[in-house]
């Protein structure tokens, strides 16, 4: 998780894993993504790059493709601040999350 962002927190059933998304809100991949989230009752954080200063949003975007070595397209699921989805295909995250 980046320090310097404010993230919106859903809270959902006991889960042990961090679940960070970054997301734009216009994107339908990014709302079926988060609806997943929530269907499933994971508890993650999240934040709409989109509606965030143009500076910030750069320097998320960078520090993000900085250390995970992946170009950012959203959403951008970080599992516990170590490994993470790019895109949403519901098979993929359901392994990940579920499996």
């Amino acid at each position: 998780m980046l320090d310097y962002v404010e993230y919106t927190k859903e809270e959902g059933n006991e889960y042990n894993h961090d679940i960070v998304v970054y997301a734009l809100s216009t994107c339908g991949f990014c709302r079926r993504g988060l609806a997943f989230l929530r269907e499933n009752n994971i508890p993650f954080n999240f934040v709409y790059v989109d509606k965030l200063p143009f500076d910030l949003k750069m320097k998320i975007k960078n520090d993000l493709k900085e250390k995970f070595g992946k170009r950012v397209v959203f959403p951008y699921l970080v599992y516990d601040d170590k490994d993470l989805l790019v895109g949403f295909t519901k098979d993929e995250w359901k392994a990940k999350l579920l499996g």
